[in-house]
Formats: structure tokens, sequence, C-alpha cells
């Protein structure tokens, strides 16, 4: 029976893959369950439109996101924080601090989409962290942690 897969499943498929399996599997488990739904001409010339419509939109949103990377690029922020005399930060400085930072720059880069490579801040000094704008567009950028 081919099915048309709704999201990934392990050892099967990914998401909008047709695929053909037993008839059993696709009955009583797949489809009662959402994971997939009957590929029938019907479904099939709606999938193929949906498919060529989510390319389109997938294209304009990583020109978009190329657009933002090439702004932010060699962007450095200087973010402040309490510290003791000897420069350790009460706290630490985490991706929330770095998109509010983004933000007054005028880039709402959600905080989600922040990765620092060390683990915690804890010092002033400098830092990088990588921007993941689009599943294949990311951009790293320079911050300076300063006391206040």
């Amino acid at each position: 029976m081919e099915i048309i897969l709704k999201q990934d499943i392990a050892n099967l498929g990914s998401k909008d893959d047709i695929i053909n399996v037993k008839i059993g599997y696709a009955r009583n488990y797949l489809i009662p369950r959402g994971l997939a739904i009957n590929a029938t001409s019907v479904a099939k010339k709606i999938h193929s439109e949906n498919l060529k419509q989510r390319a389109h939109k997938e294209v304009m949103l990583k020109d978009e996101a190329q657009a933002l990377a090439e702004k932010i690029n060699g962007l450095k922020l200087t973010i402040g924080a309490k510290t003791s005399s000897k420069g350790k930060i009460f706290g630490s400085v985490n991706t929330i601090q770095i998109s509010e930072a983004l933000a007054s720059q005028g880039f709402n880069i959600d905080r989600k989409n922040i990765i620092i490579k060390e683990d915690l801040i804890k010092e002033v000094g400098n830092y990088t962290a990588k921007l993941k704008l689009h599943k294949e567009v990311s951009v790293e950028i320079a911050f300076e942690i300063i006391s206040e």
C-alpha cells in the first residue's frame, strides 16, 4: 500500500516521502495515529503542489536569512555585566543578554537560535557566538563582556 508520511519515522522514512508499506501496518498503525495518509491520486496531486509552494517559500526565507547574515557579519556587541573587582561576573551571561543586545542594534533574533561556544560565561572578555538564521544559513558574531 502506498502512503504519504506526515512526519519523520525512524527506519521508515522522512516527512513527505511516498513509500510502500504492508496494508495492515498502514491501516492499523500509521493512518489511525496520524503519521501517514493514503496515497491516492488526489492526495499525490495535493502533495506535489504543497511541495512546490513550500520550496518557493524556503527559497524566499533563505534569501532573507542570507541578507540578514550579511548585515550582521562583522558586528561586534558589547554587553555590560555586574562584576567583582577581579573581573568575575555575578551570575553568567547567556543567550538572553545576547538577544537583547542584538535587539538594541535592530536585529530581532530569538535566543533559541543563538549558540554560545563556551558553556558558561563568568568572566569579562571577548567571546563568539553562532547565530542560526536558517537551517542552511548561520553567522558568527563577536561580543565583549565589560564591567558595569
